[in-house]
């Protein structure tokens, strides 16, 4: 039994002259988690701490409940992300040109402007009236 009590007293387990122990949260998630180790049982792992499993059942309880927090678990093997590729974005077009369907065209007479399409309307009715046309 001394074994089992220093085997505790080193993970932090506090235990009392009256048998009495108190036991850390991070120690009880860190026994959870055996608890989810592939093939491990309850009582095996109840076994291994020297705690009844019926303690550790309602330890596990918490644990589903967001009550008692587990320790991250590191993989054994790399981790893989699946990887999409996709088609290259078309280039922008070389010239510094917008395409038509982006520009604002104004016609008067002989007069032909061609505007951002981000043109303001202040700005769009100032050049109308500058041209001497009348406005829509």
């Amino acid at each position: 039994m001394c074994a089992k009590t220093s085997f505790l007293t080193s993970l932090g387990v506090e235990i009392y002259a009256s048998g009495h122990r108190r036991w850390p949260d991070e120690v009880k998630a860190r026994v959870v988690a055996d608890t989810l180790e592939p093939g491990a049982t309850v009582n095996a792992v109840a076994d291994r701490y020297d705690v009844q499993p019926n303690q550790l059942s309602a330890w596990r309880r918490l644990a589903k409940q967001g009550k008692l927090v587990l320790p991250a678990i590191a993989p054994d093997a790399p981790v893989f992300a699946p990887l999409v590729v996709c088609d290259p974005a078309p280039a922008p077009p070389s010239c510094d040109r917008r395409p038509a369907e982006e520009q604002i065209r104004i016609v008067i007479g002989e007069v032909r402007l061609e505007l951002a399409a981000d043109t303001p309307a202040v700005r769009l009715a100032e050049i109308v009236r500058a041209l001497g046309a009348a406005g829509c």
